[in-house]
């Protein structure tokens, strides 16, 4: 796991400088934090209260814990304990999310609680999305102190990112709320495995939207993340109706997700569903968690993903997780010519006027501020 998305020790500045705000210990279990915030979208049921939020819809009894494991039931209400206690802080580049067409070349100030609602075999942050927030140890931060903290560190927007930010709803649609009043642009960096009525609503604060989706076969999705497929792309289409703008990432995972003819599948959909001016980024698997014996993504592999994406009409097609490969830059699909070069994360030139091509004039779709 990359040690910057995990840090105990205080909030890393772009420079490396590190502050030190409070730290909490953890809750008694069936006890809920002094931040708890009443969870949104809840209803009581004759075996318990079930919480809407996601396709889970867990129900639960008098102090249980929620799938995602940063829900629980307190008094006969659903809580939230998530809430103002992020595990993880950090200032990172947007291009790490990965948002490729979103204000580039600024910093993003990025928050995570513990917990997710699905269970990935291949997570490169299991260290806390497979873990509560009465098991980490976490940072008193409430919604006014991350608006705070992202003007100190001039940070354009504040990613919700590194575990699941549908499992600490209520904290970012409250931090949300704070930075569009305070003109600071608002990302998540999901799994998309969340319902509709919670979604709309969530998109009400959601500049720009990072969605893994794992493969183009629900057997796969149970197997490897314990989910399913539907939801996932219903939430594609809901962040793109609600003008969220949205980039997607594939893990291409050897022996799992490396079917050429489910990648086929894939791009095929998102073409035929308003989705082929969409950056989708094949990202390379790094072996992690349970899927550790598997061998890195070949490379090849990764092109062959990426010419399949342009046959079926995708325009904007990206390689990850692959040092020093060209494929993370932007080309005007008209000219050919490169319209933002990067290195890394890091932005070389931009070629784009408004939102066209500076050369040919062809609309770039994005927002590059």
């Amino acid at each position: 796991m990359d040690k910057r998305t995990f840090i105990k020790t205080g909030i890393c500045g772009a420079a490396g400088a590190l502050i030190c705000p409070s730290v909490s210990a953890a809750a008694a279990p069936g006890k809920p934090w002094k931040w708890s915030r009443e969870a949104m979208y809840q209803t009581e049921t004759p075996r318990g209260v079930r919480c809407l939020i996601c396709p889970n819809e867990c129900t639960l009894g008098e102090g249980e814990l929620s799938d995602c494991r940063n829900r629980r039931v307190y008094n006969g209400k659903l809580y939230s304990i998530a809430y103002g206690n992020p595990c993880s802080i950090h200032v990172d580049p947007i291009e790490k999310k990965p948002l490729y067409h979103f204000l580039p070349g600024t910093n993003a100030f990025s928050i995570a609680t513990a917990g997710c609602n699905l269970a990935c075999l291949n997570c490169q942050n299991w260290t806390i999305s497979q873990s509560s927030p009465e098991e980490t140890r976490n940072y008193d931060l409430m919604p006014d102190k991350v608006i705070e903290q992202a003007r100190k560190y001039q940070c354009a927007s504040i990613a919700y990112t590194y575990s699941e930010p549908t499992s600490y709803y209520e904290y970012v649609v409250d931090t949300g709320k704070l930075a569009r009043d305070a003109g600071i642009k608002n990302v998540i960096v999901s799994n998309g495995y969340i319902n509709k009525e919670p979604l709309v609503n969530l998109c009400r604060y959601i500049d720009a939207a990072n969605i893994d989706l794992k493969a183009m076969d629900d057997s796969i999705y149970v197997k490897l993340t314990a989910g399913k497929l539907e939801p996932v792309l219903n939430a594609l289409k809901i962040y793109k109706d609600e003008g969220v703008w949205v980039e997607i990432t594939n893990l291409v995972v050897p022996s799992w997700t490396d079917d050429m003819d489910l990648i086929r599948r894939m791009c095929g959909w998102l073409a035929g569903n308003g989705f082929a001016s969409t950056p989708l980024h094949f990202s390379r698997f790094h072996p992690q968690y349970k899927l550790q014996r598997l061998p890195y993504t070949p490379l090849n592999t990764l092109e062959s993903a990426k010419r399949i994406a342009a046959e079926e009409g995708l325009n904007y097609v990206y390689i990850g997780n692959v040092p020093g490969s060209s494929a993370t830059d932007t080309l005007c699909p008209n000219c050919q010519k490169v319209v933002v070069d990067r290195s890394g994360y890091r932005i070389d030139e931009i070629h784009i006027s408004g939102d066209r091509c500076s050369f040919c004039n062809q609309e770039i779709p994005g927002r590059w501020g």
